[in-house]
């Protein structure tokens, strides 16, 4: 007899999988649940549900060919990426690390003004991040980390979403950096690096959850981060020049904190715009405005 074993968020999700891998309807199927899920808190401890459909035996096989968005549907319902905002002492971190970089920033550019001549700057100048801006920067410092225990994780959430990934990891003190190459990264990255960012939070979530101090976690597939900074760059500078040209600010949708970082570090040198972060994550946003 034929049969499936799938995990998803709940019971329901994991039976949905389950009879689209098998091309069965509910009434053809027997259903036996192997574990229940269960929630956590915001994602610690929290456990996918799994089940097995087994086919009976004078079930036909559907006609229509099953789609496989397994990965985007069970992280999509996990209690991480659902609606509900952080706990203010995760906020914090967040609120920390974006003040301390574009602090960061603001003091290399200082520095760097001091070794040049003074003179005035265009308005219509383009404004990039220099490489120390960059949020991937201090990957290059960092070393190999074989048998961390975020790759034995990550192994183990792609193998039961049935997706074929290989991830390297890098470690040091106050980061984690994780290359993801294999055949379904276009998967893994999602619609605008959704399904990437909700990996990442949840990777965050593994690597914090026993650890001392706050220690940050990128994710990267396909090179996915540094085009997507260029992609806020070029955003950034457009945004600015129609503030300048309007006078009215403009907000940005939301962005986590890396991103936002971006867009701060970007026009921190601008002679004619500021910006500033407002709201709370997920939700937080950056306002581009005039000075």
């Amino acid at each position: 007899m034929r049969s499936s074993e799938k995990w998803g968020v709940d019971v329901e999700t994991a039976v949905d999988l389950a009879l689209k891998e098998l091309k069965i309807d509910r009434e053809d199927a027997e259903i036996e649940v192997l574990e229940e899920s269960s929630n956590g808190f915001l994602g610690i401890g929290s456990k996918l549900a799994r089940v097995r459909v087994t086919a009976k035996e004078e079930a036909e096989p559907q006609t229509k060919k099953s789609s496989f968005d397994d990965l985007d549907a069970i992280l999509a319902g996990l209690p991480e990426n659902s609606t509900q905002q952080l706990p203010d002492e995760v906020r914090a971190d967040y609120d920390k690390f974006e003040a301390e970089e574009r602090e960061d920033a603001r003091a290399r550019e200082k520095a760097s003004r001091k070794e040049k001549s003074r003179g005035g700057r265009s308005s219509k100048k383009k404004y990039n991040l220099s490489l120390e801006d960059t949020m991937l920067y201090e990957v290059k410092k960092l070393e190999p980390a074989e048998g961390h225990p975020l790759e034995a994780f990550l192994r183990d959430l792609a193998d039961k979403m049935g997706i074929d990934l290989d991830f390297s990891v890098k470690a040091g003190d106050e980061l984690v950096f994780v290359e993801i190459t294999g055949k379904d990264t276009g998967t893994i990255i999602g619609k605008r690096g959704s399904t990437l960012d909700a990996v990442q939070c949840l990777a965050s979530y593994v690597v914090n959850k026993d650890s001392d101090k706050y220690i940050r976690v990128i994710l990267d597939a396909e090179n996915y981060r540094a085009k997507r900074e260029k992609t806020l760059v070029n955003l950034a500078n457009r945004l600015a020049g129609k503030v300048e040209r309007t006078g009215r600010p403009t907000t940005l949708e939301p962005m986590n904190p890396y991103e936002r970082k971006v867009i701060h570090c970007t026009l921190q040198n601008h002679p004619n715009v500021q910006t500033r972060s407002e709201g709370k994550d997920p939700y937080r946003k950056v306002i581009i405005e005039t000075k």
